[in-house]
């Protein structure tokens, strides 16, 4: 294909002109996780990027608050993830709730962030978007999902599939993989189970065939895409592998499991890192991942009811049977009754009336409660009038590690167990009600409580600095979206030919950071490598309209 592109062109010696990048992201691989698996020959090839001289450099950056792949994907391809409070969130003056991974709101997401900058994003110039959430404003575009909203020839996200699978033998090879991926997934979930191995969540259902096909499937068609665009000599390439953030979701991010993964996700590199030797120009392979992942069993798990029967309970509301015999909705109803100063019989369901049902929302660890009938954003008064148990319930709460909520008196402030009350103004890292939560806390905090959509009361579950745990609010044993361990510790793995990614966000007297913090900042660095091998970068017209596959 190079020659043939060679002789077509009339360009001799292609591999003379600027290189291009390509960018690969493994989703939710920490920057740990990484250093493990190259340093236990898990990874050879990454270890071999590490181990020579003239190879790659690697180091960790930080996330905002939101650790995950929405927040993160959009500040990255984009340059802005502002007003991206977590996965999913409510917003009030439309009523709708906003899910990173749906079309609708995965494009008006990115109409957002476009009118922010006035820049189409990353791969506005030459460049191609392959398994993303964002186009990033490339013109070639597969499997992204911003993509999956508009209608018109060219505009689909499954484009990519349709030319993948119109090759028979990528058809058999893919589906042979498939299938074994199935019953691998069964028998693994089955000896978790005989084996009574802890934290485990059920694996049953739809989900073996899930995990196949973000492991094989997703895989499969982005490295064929990415090979593609090699080949077709583009300037710039962001792909996404979303295989080791399904799995570890299910069976723990430092699971035998997991492991598997990496090892064939490496495999994949290796294959691109070739193919980058016979392509028509020379490609520099950028690695980089969106977010880590923290283990730890459940919320349900371990306390018998999901944050939204516990909200629920400190409100005074119904909740499920099951819920009514944990100790916490026991002891959160008990604290209803006493603050209302209204004695129940024993086996009497109370009445409390309530103006409406507060929406609950889960991301990984961080969850989001909205009461929709309070205009704008509920202050911590008109909650403790409306539900005077509520606030003490959930910060007092073992599983919880600190609530972030607005005060008419006080600002915005973090509450924590036994009636800490801090001011954001006042925050500290590894003091007070962050004490386990390290570096940038503080930061990250005081950042998001600026955004016009963030949740009346915001929750942090716990986190063990000993063991690295945190408690998901969804049925994930490896979980990211909050404050708290590897999940907000992802990495930057880059060829040493380019320049310092510190010296990208260096501010214009000179002074220099100690460490990348937050997406905008990784697109600040990607985009000068770009600039680096082509020059300065042609964006797109503000309305940020992408062009077609």
């Amino acid at each position: 294909l190079a020659d043939r592109r060679r002789r077509r062109t009339g360009t001799g010696d292609a591999r003379g002109g600027p290189p291009g990048t390509v960018f690969i992201q493994l989703d939710g691989v920490g920057h740990d996780a990484l250093v493990a698996a190259a340093a236990g020959g898990v990874m050879p090839t990454v270890a071999h990027w590490l181990a020579g001289p003239d190879g790659h450099r690697l180091m960790p950056w930080r996330t905002d608050w939101s650790s995950q792949t929405g927040a993160s994907q959009l500040g990255i391809l984009h340059g802005s993830n502002h007003d991206v409070p977590a996965f999913r969130w409510y917003e009030k003056e439309t009523g709708v709730v906003m899910v990173s991974s749906k079309p609708a709101s995965a494009l008006e997401l990115q109409r957002r962030a476009i009118a922010r900058t006035h820049d189409g994003g990353l791969l506005t110039f030459d460049g191609a978007s392959r398994g993303n959430l964002f186009s990033g404003g490339a013109n070639q575009l597969a499997l992204v999902l911003s993509m999956a909203a508009r209608l018109g020839k060219g505009r689909r996200s499954r484009a990519g599939y349709f030319a993948y699978f119109s090759d028979p033998a990528n058809a058999v090879r893919t589906a042979g993989s498939f299938v074994a991926e199935v019953c691998r997934e069964i028998a693994q979930s089955t000896r978790s189970r005989l084996r009574k191995e802890t934290p485990r969540i059920k694996r049953g259902g739809l989900y073996p065939f899930i995990r196949a096909f973000a492991t094989v499937v997703e895989r499969d068609v982005v490295v064929a895409a990415v090979i593609g665009d090699m080949f077709a000599g583009r300037t710039a390439v962001y792909a996404d592998l979303v295989a080791y953030d399904e799995v570890a979701h299910h069976s723990g991010p430092r699971s035998r499991d997991a492991e598997k993964v990496l090892a064939r996700l490496d495999r994949a590199l290796a294959l691109i890192a070739k193919v980058a030797e016979q392509a028509p120009r020379t490609y520099r392979i950028v690695l980089l991942s969106d977010h880590g992942q923290s283990p730890g069993d459940t919320f349900a798990g371990v306390y018998g009811l999901t944050l939204k029967d516990l909200v629920r309970a400190g409100s005074g509301l119904p909740v499920p049977r099951r819920a009514q015999r944990t100790r916490s909705a026991s002891e959160a109803r008990d604290a209803v009754r006493i603050a209302l100063h209204r004695p129940v019989a024993e086996g009497q369901e109370e009445q409390v009336a309530t103006p409406s049902d507060p929406i609950v929302l889960a991301s990984g660890n961080l969850g989001l409660i909205s009461f929709p009938d309070i205009e704008g954003r509920a202050s911590l008064e008109q909650l403790e009038h409306r539900h005077p148990a509520l606030l003490s319930t959930l910060a007092n709460h073992p599983g919880i590690g600190f609530l972030l909520v607005r005060s008419e008196h006080h600002g915005s402030v973090v509450l924590a167990r036994d009636g800490v009350r801090v001011p954001v103004t006042d925050l500290a890292d590894g003091e007070g009600p962050l004490a386990a939560y390290g570096p940038g806390a503080a930061a990250a905090i005081r950042r998001t409580d600026t955004f016009p959509h963030v949740a009346d009361v915001m929750v942090n579950s716990m986190y063990d600095p000993a063991t690295g745990t945190v408690h998901a609010f969804e049925e994930q044993i490896g979980s990211h979206g909050g404050l708290g361990g590897d999940q907000s510790r992802p990495f930057l793995l880059w060829p040493r030919t380019l320049s310092d990614p510190l010296d990208a966000v260096t501010d214009e007297d000179g002074k220099r950071p100690d460490e990348l913090v937050g997406a905008e900042a990784v697109h600040r660095v990607l985009a000068r490598w770009l600039q680096e091998a082509s020059g300065p970068q042609v964006p797109v017209p503000s309305n940020g309209e992408p062009g077609r596959a």
